[in-house]
């Protein structure tokens, strides 16, 4: 026999049975989910960002230092 696993949610050290929400609270639950993913998404794609601009700028930085600043752009 299969027993049926009930799911829960906590928010605030408080767990919620997700057959006792609403509609609307599942709804809300969705989107604060959905934006969690894309906080975290955001929070990834700006370190690469950084991380970039970091070593453009270390690349301006050698350029500036060197005559010859041409060739520290890296060839496409």
């Amino acid at each position: 026999m299969v027993e049926k696993q009930t799911k829960t949610i906590t928010i605030d050290d408080k767990e919620y049975n997700e057959d006792d929400l609403t509609t609307q609270q599942k709804v809300l639950i969705s989107h604060v989910s959905d934006l969690d993913r894309k906080i975290a998404s955001t929070a990834f794609n700006l370190d690469q960002l950084k991380v970039g601009r970091d070593t453009f700028m270390k690349m301006l930085k050698d350029a500036l230092e060197n005559e010859k600043g041409e060739e520290a752009l890296p060839e496409n």
